[in-house]
Order: structure tokens, then sequence, then C-alpha cells
């Protein structure tokens, strides 16, 4: 058994690769080809939450559990507010081949879905992003949403200010080619954007406005029935609603359940699984003008299949 700790991941990973690898565990799920149960939480010490995430899959030879603590108030206390591991197990013995940082690999199978949500849901020649929160999963977003789209320009907000300025400049640093704008309301930064990124932990909307004709959104984040990240009239004038799980995003994240509840949307409004439009049952995008949302909520097969990218690279580079 080998530890492969966020450094390891860092210097091996290709994210065109992770986004490749995410696509087809998507598609193995929604063709009914894995276990995926719901995810199993535990309530601690008020707002934190212990998250456990077994999955399977013998098409791809994948078998692992993901085990996540979320700590919001880490935040205060200068720590990440998410930790956990990753455990790598061997599809034909049942050994244990490798644990896994989850915290890096989180924020990179996170940014990977989203990556693979843009890729056949925004437009071709989208070059504008705005990205709304630039907290700890910011960083994989953009790096997918760079590998699948020529992106020119990137817009920030974040509730605090200074850390947006202190983010971009980051994101500058490393993608000398971009443009770089931060701006104080988040109306602002969503003006002119042809696909938009959403990642905070804010239990209400964090902007008001209605998207657009021709922007994709990718909404990260709310993933308990009592955060709502969206508005619901964004939810009820979109063209296209995409999910990971249709019964995991209506039954986990606030963003369906609120919208339902105050008649904005229902069940049947959900356009389908990102799987089901990777394989080519569902279009992503019809035209220019349609507005497309991608609600994410995580899936623990698409941890365990990165998980194993992870492990299969680091053992043909040895």
């Amino acid at each position: 058994m080998i530890y492969i700790s966020a450094k390891d991941q860092r210097d091996i990973m290709d994210m065109k690769e992770v986004v490749k690898v995410t696509g087809q565990a998507l598609q193995a799920y929604s063709e009914g080809k894995t276990e995926t149960p719901l995810r199993y939480t535990l309530p601690f010490n008020d707002d934190n939450r212990y998250l456990v995430m077994p999955a399977i899959c013998d098409e791809l030879k994948a078998t692992g559990v993901k085990i996540v603590s979320f700590v919001p108030g880490n935040t205060q206390r200068g720590k990440q507010t998410i930790e956990g591991s990753v455990m790598l197990t061997d599809h034909e013995t049942g050994e244990t081949l490798a644990v896994l940082d989850g915290a890096f690999l989180t924020k990179i199978r996170t940014g990977a879905i989203s990556g693979v949500a843009t890729q056949y849901m925004a437009r071709e020649d989208a070059d504008t992003l705005c990205v709304i929160g630039t907290g700890e999963q910011a960083e994989g977003l953009i790096e997918a949403v760079l590998a699948v789209r020529d992106i020119k320009r990137i817009q920030f907000f974040n509730r605090t200010h200074e850390k947006a300025v202190r983010f971009a400049d980051e994101m500058k640093a490393r993608f000398d080619h971009l443009e770089t704008e931060v701006f104080e309301d988040v109306d602002d930064a969503m003006k002119g954007a042809d696909v938009v990124v959403t990642a905070t932990n804010s239990p209400k909307p964090v902007f008001e406005d209605k998207l657009d004709a021709g922007v994709h959104l990718n909404a990260v984040g709310s993933f308990k029935p009592d955060m709502q990240g969206l508005p619901s009239d964004v939810l009820a004038h979109a063209d296209k609603v995409a999910v990971e799980s249709k019964n995991a995003a209506l039954e986990e994240t606030g963003d369906f359940i609120e919208a339902i509840k105050v008649g904005k949307f229902e069940e049947a409004d959900l356009y389908g699984e990102l799987g089901r439009i990777i394989s080519g049952e569902l279009t992503g995008r019809d035209n220019d003008d349609e507005v497309t949302v991608f609600k994410s909520v995580g899936l623990a097969i698409v941890d365990i299949v990165v998980a194993q990218y992870f492990y299969e690279k680091l053992a043909g580079e040895k």
C-alpha cells in the first residue's frame, strides 16, 4: 500500500486526462454500471459534517471509499474546510492499493466534473469565465474550464474582496496569458461572461440576476438540503438543467429542494444526467442562445476513478 500526497497528485496531474476519465465515470454511472449509494452523512460539532462515500464499477475495475470531514469554521482557524482521504482497493483481490490525500483530490475531481459539463454544454466559442467564490475549489474549477475552452479572460467575485484580489493575482501568475479583473459587485462580475462557476459555501443564493442568453453555469457548493446557492429563478428560466445524479441532486441539495418548494421548479424540469449527455443520448447544447445549468453535488465513483488514475499514473512513472 502507498500513500499519494497532494504534492504527488499535483506533480503528475494532467487536467485534460482527469477530465477524460471523469467523463468515463459519469457515463458509467448513468448507464447503471456502478454501485454508488447516496453518501452517508454524520453531523458533529454543530455545523460540521462527516461524509462516507463508497463506490464500485466493474467495467472500470474501480473500487474504493472516500471519507471527508467538512468544517466550515476552519476558515477562521486558517485551516482547510475540507479534509479527508480516498482509499483505493484492488478490484480483484480486495487488497488496499493506496490512500490518497482527499482534499486535493476533491478539488481536482470537482473541477473535472464541471470541466466535463463545460465541454458538452458551453458554447464552443466561450472565452470569458466568471468565478464566484475564490476558496479551495476555485483553482480546480478554473484549471478544468481552461482544459476544455480557450478562455482569455476571468472575472472574479468573492464576498471578501481582498481574498479575490490575492487569488486573481495567483491565477494570473500561473496562467499569464489570461486577462483578469476583480469586481466588488457580483452582478457586474457576471456581465459579459460566457461561462459562470459558483464555488461557495453560502447557505443563500450568491447572486440575483438571471443568466444572459448563451451562458453556461456550473454550480458547486450547496451540498446540503438547507443550502441554496442558486436563485430559484435561474433554474426556472434555464433551457437545460443537468446533474451528475438525479437522485442525489433532488435529495441532497437545497438548490432543487427550495426551488421545488416555492413552485419554481419541478422534478420533470430536470433535463437529465451529465452521463447521458456524454454518451450522446441527450444533447448538451442545441444553439448559441440556450441558457444551460449544471448543478454538481459530487459523485463517489468519480473520486474513485480519479484516485485510480493517480495510482496508475504514479505506478507507470516509477
